[in-house]
């Protein structure tokens, strides 16, 4: 699929259809590249939506994305794997809560956010190789450098381990980063307005006991301490 350049910079974007492009608040969207790959870089669950004999599914799973792909993966007997794999068309959706917006009147009361939804149309990766880089790639992009410092993958748990791949064909991002709506109705009234933002932590560490060397986490897991 030919890659289409945002009109203002010329920067890589993909082409918005009636599939993919934002309707309501459209202001709110963006279809480059950066955007986009700025919110499914920053996540690590996604929503896999697909139809089975005219049944609807989402499916949460753990992704990751290289260039304009991404994977999933899970057990060899998933049926949600073996019906994408089949090259059923997917919808993988991506949202982040960034806060509760507060006001004066229930019509202005909202939320921040940013989401992403990616479409495309899901493929098997085949052999143990290719499945075998794309696991140690996934382990790679959460904890950069820990894939040489683990037990090698047998070709047994690569052969059980169904991985599904994703070009992304179409993609918008949307986004809200705003404070609270001004209404001239709300004029007088003292409730309190404003935006309680929402972080996601990672908390101290648990080493299990028994396992492994013990003491602090290792330079590839200091992104998370």
């Amino acid at each position: 699929m030919s890659t289409a350049h945002d009109v203002t910079n010329g920067a890589p974007a993909f082409r918005p259809t009636d599939r993919s492009r934002v309707r309501r608040r459209p202001q709110r969207a963006a279809y480059d590249e950066a955007a986009v790959y700025r919110i499914l870089d920053a996540g690590v669950m996604a929503h896999v939506g697909y139809t089975i004999n005219g049944r609807p599914y989402v499916t949460p799973t753990a992704y990751w994305r290289e260039g304009r792909r991404l994977y999933w993966h899970g057990s060899a007997m998933n049926r949600m794997l073996g019906a994408v794999g089949e090259g059923v068309p997917v919808c993988v959706t991506v949202s982040f809560l960034d806060g509760f917006i507060v006001g004066r009147s229930g019509m202005v009361h909202s939320l921040n956010y940013r989401s992403v939804m990616a479409f495309g149309r899901a493929k098997p990766v085949e052999g143990i190789a290719a499945r075998r880089a794309a696991l140690d790639n996934f382990i790679d992009r959460l904890y950069a450098g820990r894939p040489v410092k683990l037990r090698p993958t047998t070709d047994e748990e690569v052969a059980a381990t169904a991985m599904v791949e994703m070009e992304i064909e179409e993609a918008s991002a949307k986004v809200r980063a705003t404070g609270v709506a001004d209404l001239p109705a709300d004029a007088g009234w003292t409730a309190w307005a404003g935006v309680l933002p929402v972080e996601t932590r990672i908390g101290a560490p648990l080493p299990e006991p028994g396992m492994g060397a013990g003491g602090p986490p290792t330079a590839d897991l200091a992104p998370y301490a």
